[in-house]
């Protein structure tokens, strides 16, 4: 109209009608990525820092922004906080994003696997698997399991395999103890919780554990606990050493954990170490 009619911008505005102001305005909206990058930073540092307390810091540190942007930029970067945590649990993964393991020790999953003796008596088996090669480090049987126990079950096992980055584990309580954690904290091992309800966030222990029952629990009787560590034992060489898997392409996941061929390390339990007495009573 400007251009075509030759008339001035308050009579255009005028005949239309639209407000002179809003023709005239500005955005003075900034790039929000600078920011972003700050918050994410502030959060890395401080895990248990919610948005109210990162927008104080940064009103501190003289940026021009109200609560409400923060909050939505804390939303976007998925840093919401879970509203219970427990105590002292200082090598818990709470924030950060999950990534897929790029090589061997990267990554284990870990959960238990249930079954019972010929006369009836329950049986609890602890199992691992390496999510990048599918290598399975231990299958270990008892009739109870204590947080003491699964550390003594990894420290044996990490001694002869190596430490991984992080264990991804269920809310369990054996996972959840103090031992547990001050375990972690001394090997540096970073403790990835699922989420309450979620068995999918531990996915690969939850197919393995499948593989386990349909292969080897549901077609043997476990006549005593020494039976049964020997008949899972078993099983485990042959799934790491000859069973071709389908998600690393059809080989032994002993070809990917250990290239040169090497055979599986020996089962700890097998190996000469005597299993606590505790154990053995329930």
């Amino acid at each position: 109209m400007l251009a075509d009619w030759g008339v001035s911008i308050r009579r255009a505005c005028k005949v239309l009608p639209f407000d002179t102001s809003s023709y005239h305005y500005k955005s003075r909206r900034t790039d929000p990525a600078a920011i972003k990058k700050r918050i994410k930073a502030i959060c890395e540092t401080h895990v248990r820092y919610g948005y109210r307390r990162v927008y104080h810091i940064l009103r501190r540190e003289g940026w021009v922004v109200n609560a409400k942007k923060v909050y939505r930029l804390y939303r976007e970067l998925g840093l919401q906080l879970r509203n219970k945590t427990p105590k002292r649990r200082v090598k818990a993964k709470l924030r950060e994003d999950r990534a897929p393991a790029v090589r061997h020790n990267d990554v284990w999953a870990m959960d238990f696997a249930h079954d019972q003796l010929a006369t009836g008596r329950k049986l609890r088996i602890l199992t691992v698997v390496d999510t990048f090669s599918r290598f399975s480090p231990v299958i270990d049987a008892r009739f109870s399991y204590r947080g003491e126990d699964v550390v003594a079950t990894l420290d044996r096992t990490c001694r002869k395999v190596g430490y991984p980055k992080t264990i991804r584990v269920d809310n369990g309580s054996e996972f959840v103890s103090r031992d547990m954690d001050l375990w972690a904290y001394q090997r540096g091992v970073t403790l990835d919780f699922s989420r309450p309800g979620k068995p999918t966030d531990n996915a690969f222990i939850e197919a393995f554990n499948s593989k386990l029952r349909s292969e080897c629990v549901n077609t043997h009787w476990f006549l005593s606990l020494e039976d049964a560590c020997e008949k899972l034992h078993r099983w485990r060489r042959h799934y790491n050493e000859e069973r071709p898997h389908s998600a690393i392409g059809n080989i032994p996941p002993i070809m990917l954990a250990n290239p040169t061929g090497a055979t599986s390390p020996p089962d700890p339990d097998q190996a000469g170490n005597s299993r606590p007495e505790r154990s053995k009573v329930g």
